[in-house]
Parts: C-alpha cells; structure tokens; sequence
C-alpha cells in the first residue's frame, strides 16, 4: 500500500477502475479528465499534489517498502535535485531495467551536491520529483503525448540549473504487459526521437535521428509519417539548449544511452 496521499488521474480508462477506486478507496483523490491525455496526465496531478515531491507510479508499477520516505530524506537532503531516478526491478524475477543500468553507469559523474550519478533521462515509472522543479520546467508536453517523454523534461530541468540523479536505493517494481504490438512501439519511439530532437536539438541532430528513422524500416517510415502532423507544436517550442546541457547530451549517446 502507498503511503497518503495518493492522486489518481485516470487517463480515459473504459474498465470500470474509476468506479472500482471510487467504492474501495475513498481517500484516494480521483481525477477524471474524461479523455487520455497521454503522459501530460500526470501534470495534473502535480498540480493538484499538496506536497513538495511527487512520486510517480503508472498501472503496472509501484514502489518498494520505505522507497518513498527514503527518496523524500534524499530530496530533502539535495535541494538542487529536481529528479530522483529510482533503482526500476522489472517483473516477477526483479531483473534491472537496462534504463536504471545506463543510469547507474553513467558517464556524467557525480556533482558533489547530488546524491548519486547525473543523468539527463529517467523512468517516470520509476521517478520522484520535486514538484516546484518540475512545474518550472513545464512537466510532460503535448507534442511528445507518450513513450520517450522523460527526454525533454529532464534536459529542460538541466537547462534551469536543476539536477537529475539516479539513487541506487530507492526502489520501485515494474510488470509490463507484453508488448501487444512491437512495431507499433519502435514507431512511437522513432516517431518521438525525431520530436523531441526538433524541440530542443541543433538541426544536425534532428537529421541524424530522421535519418536513424529511415534507416529502421517500415516502422521508422511510420514514425516519421506521424511525426509530421506534430511538426508545428513542436517547431512552435523550439529552443537550444545551454552548451553545457547540449554536450552532456552528446557524452551519453556516444556511450550509447
């Protein structure tokens, strides 16, 4: 069980888990937007949250016992940390999410006021955030809607100065559904590669990732279809970023994360 308070926005679901929630758990606050807003549903619930951090959890995760009262001592602790990437054990067997791996190896280092390796990307399954940071940097956006949305957060934040860490301690558990369509998936991914690029990337790196597009086959092709209709909200927030953030962006993809 979570520790209070506990915000649900429920994002369009058809199942009957805004009634179920309703009838069993009358002390959580239910959001119902009455649409799925993709991951700027969770923005929602930022603003409504009474609280300085904010933990977040999808339908498949949670946290592990004591994770959320620790992750509060270390943001309390680190008040330039805007994210606190968690330790992500995935399925019944606990296997590290490869994304926590890339996080824990990361090639930025340790700054000395932050708890642990810095990073510029994070699981938002697996994520506590303080929730003035995160407001400030505008939380997830439209144009990315779903799937690779932590990307341009997290370079945001970095660009306002804030800090992004992952802490090997604070746990939380993940049990995804198997991927019901897999190309479906890689075309979101591409599609939002390009996206996020354009929002904040120098245009060489915008063709590169095209280009990575068109290089994957037919569900590059697709990404890159869906992509276009999206082009002018994000041509509309476009912006560089800081040098400093831009090439600690570049260090991890050449190590590969």
């Amino acid at each position: 069980m979570h520790p209070r308070p506990v915000i649900l926005v429920d994002n369009g679901s058809t199942d009957g888990t805004a009634w179920f929630v309703r009838r069993h758990f009358p002390d959580v606050l239910l959001v119902e937007p009455g649409a799925n807003l993709g991951a700027p549903g969770r923005n929602l619930g930022v603003r409504m949250a009474g609280t300085p951090y904010v933990a977040f959890a999808d339908d498949d995760s949670w946290w592990a016992p004591g994770a959320l009262e620790r992750a509060a001592d270390v943001l309390d602790a680190h008040p330039r940390l805007a994210v606190l990437g968690a330790r992500v054990l995935v399925g019944p067997e606990e296997r590290l999410d490869p994304v926590s791996e890339l996080m824990r190896q990361s090639p930025l280092g340790m700054e000395p006021d932050l708890p642990g390796p810095s990073v510029l990307g994070f699981l938002a399954c697996g994520a506590v955030v303080r929730r003035d940071a995160f407001l400030e940097a505008g939380g997830f956006d439209d144009v990315i809607f779903f799937f690779g949305e932590e990307e341009r957060l997290a370079v945001d934040l970095a660009a306002k100065g804030w800090g992004l860490a992952y802490v090997d301690d604070v746990v939380a558990h993940h049990h995804p559904s198997p991927a019901k369509d897999p190309r479906g998936r890689q075309a979101l991914a591409l599609r939002n590669a390009v996206l996020t690029a354009v929002l904040r990337r120098p245009w060489p790196v915008v063709a590169r990732r095209a280009l990575d597009a068109l290089r994957a086959g037919p569900a590059g092709w697709e990404g890159l279809r869906t992509a276009v209709p999206r082009l002018p909200g994000a041509l509309a927030d476009r912006r560089g970023l800081p040098r400093a953030v831009e090439r600690a962006r570049r260090r991890l993809e050449r190590a590969g994360g």
